[in-house]
């Protein structure tokens, strides 16, 4: 786990280990939680692509219908040190069109 300062805030860690009975892409999952307690980042491993890291940072929060969601998810390779290798972007996703209805 990296704690500290990232980006001009404390990132607290907080480690998952999923059970065996939840079906997930990795059994164990770091995420890293800003002073406001909103998700910055999620450190993980593929399980089902051997092994291949993750980290998966989160941003551009917005409150819809007071859910506070983030609107930009970039996805990056780590390399052995767990750091962001910033080239490729492995997954880009922009919401910018969002609403909850109550169905």
């Amino acid at each position: 786990m990296l704690p500290g300062k990232k980006n001009g805030e404390q990132w607290r860690p907080l480690k998952v280990i999923v059970p065996d009975s939840i079906a997930s892409h990795s059994r164990e999952q770091v995420v890293y939680l800003g002073p406001d307690g909103l998700l910055r980042r999620h450190e993980y491993t593929v399980d089902v692509m051997g092994g291949a890291s993750g980290l998966n940072y989160a941003a551009d929060y917005r409150s819809v219908d007071g859910i506070v969601v983030p609107t930009k998810r970039r996805v990056y390779a780590a390399d052995a040190n767990k750091q962001k290798i910033p080239e490729p972007v492995l997954v880009a996703i922009d919401i910018r069109d969002i609403s909850f209805s109550p169905d």
